[in-house]
Order: C-alpha cells, then structure tokens, then sequence
C-alpha cells in the first residue's frame, strides 16, 4: 500500500500507522458521543430540575449509540501496532510490491495478527510477532482459502515469526 506523507489524508486500512490513528479517531467519536446524550441529560435537568423529564429519556436514548462507538475503541485498545523496524524492512526490501502492514485476520477458530504482508505473483509472505504457533498452519490454510474464494486461485501463503527468515523470504520475492 502506497504510504502517504500528508497527515492531513485519511491512512487507509493496511497502511502503517493505521492502528495508532484509530485509536485517537475512535475515542474522540466516543467521547463525543457520550457528550451529546450527557448534555440533553444535564439540561433537562437544568430546565426542569428533576430528572423525570422527556430529555432524560432522550439521553438514554442517546447512549446506546455511544455505547456502541465505547465497544469499537475498545476492540482496537487491544490491538498493537506493526513494529518500526519490521515496516522500514519491508519498505526497503520490498518497495515494489504489494504490502500491507497492520492486518486481522479473523475466523471461527480465532485471530491472528500479522505486522507485515507482502505479495508478488502468486506467493503472499506474512511476518507476526504476536502469532500463535499453533494457529499458524490454520490461519495460512484460512487466508489460502479466502483468497481463492476471491478467485485468486494457487496462492501460497506462508506465515513466518521469525524477523530474520522474514527478511531472507521477501529479499528472494
């Protein structure tokens, strides 16, 4: 993914660095979403003081909404963003391919996070450091699975931990 300078353009998803602005970006929009079922409460409040009033119901109302934005900051609080120095390998030894950085991948059977994807022709090339070993062979199976779903048919996927045998697999890409 094309990596952008200007931080005033929205980072895109796969991009590096797009954990870290999601994390700013949904705690403010969960803020401001309690604010705004907050601020009917208190001037209900104020206009009528008591609280039995059709402003309050508005605010409770209000907070489901809020309460939906709290779950998806907290869903990405838990998330970790790609190392530096995995990204500025990547960006050296595969400038021109395909790669990703920061991505879920999710099925039934769990999740795994991968830092760094690169792809050239049919071989897609993982790093994670958070991965599990014994998800490993599942996941790589899994994404295989997706991508010939997308009628990428024949994709070899390979899921590597170690940084090392990372950098050796994408300088022969």
């Amino acid at each position: 993914m094309e990596q952008t300078k200007n931080k005033n353009k929205k980072i895109q998803k796969g991009a590096y660095g797009y954990i870290r602005r999601e994390k700013i970006r949904r705690l403010l929009i969960t803020l401001l979403m309690f604010a705004i079922p907050l601020a009917i409460f208190f001037t209900g409040m104020a206009m009528h003081h008591t609280r039995n009033n059709i402003l309050t119901v508005v605010a409770m109302v209000g907070i489901i909404p809020a309460a939906r934005f709290a779950v998806s900051w907290i869903m990405i609080m838990t998330q970790k963003s790609a190392p530096e120095e995995i990204f500025q390998i990547t960006e050296q030894k595969a400038a021109n391919l395909a790669r990703a950085y920061e991505l879920i991948v999710t099925a039934y059977e769990g999740r795994m996070p991968l830092d760094a994807v690169v792809i050239c022709g049919n071989n897609v090339v993982c790093y994670s450091s958070r991965g599990q070993q014994d998800k490993i062979a599942f996941m790589q199976r899994h994404i295989e699975k997706a991508l010939s779903t997308d009628n990428f048919f024949d994709m070899k996927v390979k899921i590597l931990q170690d940084k090392n045998a990372y950098v050796q697999r994408i300088s022969q890409l």
